[in-house]
Formats: structure tokens, sequence, C-alpha cells
């Protein structure tokens, strides 16, 4: 019993950090100012303007929430809980939190000629996610919290996800040096398969 509630804390706990994550990405998105606007065609313009910044908003929304459904997925293959198993979750949480500073970065100078280093560091922020799966999948393989084998195959299946991911960002990183619009745009791609990959996680 005090396993069960243990990972039960650990989880309502991490619910709480992606709720507040999802909350605060919203605050970089401005009203235009009423100020400069006259005119219908005015505020047409001010809303196009910052159409890239509701794109990304809506990018991060989508991604923090498809990583708490896997959040989810995850905690349903595991028992219990360890303390190298809350620091690995801790620092998966940081990356979550984070996301909102990159994405106002990247909403500003995505189609700008300063795109290039927003584009960097988001899928910087992406590959230590997927480096703090790895961190969490291999603490809880190690400590031996899998529910049953079926889990445990699970488990090692979304580490190689997560190993591919890694090198997935890091490669995407270095190329938006020369192409970060088309990396936006890949990165954005890619997170359809970490959809079906939460869609099908689950223990058998």
């Amino acid at each position: 019993m005090a396993e069960h509630d243990s990972n039960s804390r650990l989880e309502a706990f991490s619910d709480g950090v992606f709720a507040i994550a999802m909350t605060l990405l919203i605050i970089d998105i401005k009203i235009p100012s009423s100020d400069k606007i006259q005119t219908a065609n005015d505020l047409w313009a001010a809303l196009l303007h910052i159409a890239p910044s509701i794109a990304t908003f809506i990018l991060s929304f989508t991604i923090i929430l498809i990583t708490w459904v896997n959040h989810h997925a995850g905690a349903k293959l595991i028992r219990g809980t360890s303390s190298s198993f809350i620091y690995a979750n801790g620092f998966l949480l940081l990356t979550v939190v984070f996301l909102p500073f990159p994405t106002a970065l990247l909403g500003d100078n995505v189609l700008t000629e300063r795109a290039a280093p927003a584009v960097i560091l988001y899928d910087a922020v992406m590959g230590l996610q997927a480096i703090a799966w790895i961190l969490v999948l291999r603490t809880a393989i190690a400590n031996h919290l899998a529910k049953n084998e079926s889990a445990l195959r699970h488990l090692h299946q979304n580490l190689k996800f997560a190993s591919y991911a890694t090198v997935v960002y890091t490669v995407f990183a270095i190329i938006a040096i020369w192409f970060p619009l088309t990396v936006a745009i890949a990165t954005t791609l890619i997170w359809f398969f970490w959809l079906l990959v939460g869609i099908r996680m689950k223990a058998e």
C-alpha cells in the first residue's frame, strides 16, 4: 500500500507541474495594442503579426499534452518509486517547465533572419527532454519498478524511442544553423509520431 501511495503522490505532483506549464504558455501571446489599430484591416494585420506566436503556442501546448499522455501511460507500467526515479522524473519536469521560454523565442523569430538561434534552442530543449526520458526509463528498469514482464518490454521499447529522439533532435539542432524553418517544420511533424507512441503505450 505504501508503494501505491508513493507512486500516486508522484504522479499527482507531476500532473500539477504539467498543468502549470501548459497554462504559462499563453502568457507570452499579447493582445494587439488598440492604440495602433484604427480599422479592421489594422486588426487583421496585427493578428497576422502574432500568428507565429499563436502557432508555436499550439505546438508547445500539444507537445506538453503528448508528454503528459506518455507520462501518464508510463506511470501505469510501474509500481512504486525510488529516489533515483524521483530525481529523473524531476529532470523531465524541468524540461517541461522550461518549454515556455524557447516557445516564446521561437514564436517571435521563426519567420525572421534571427530564426536559427531560436530553432536551435527549441530543438536542444527537445533533446534534453529525450535525455530526461532515458533517465526516467533507465531508473525504472534498474530499480525493478516494472509491474510485469509486459510492462518491462514496453519500458525497453520506449527507451529505444527516447535514444532515437536524442539523436534526431541533436541532428535537428545542428541542421537548424543553416535551415531553421525546415527544421521547425520537421520538429512539428515528428510529434505526430510521439502522439502515436502515447496512444499505443500501455501494459498488456
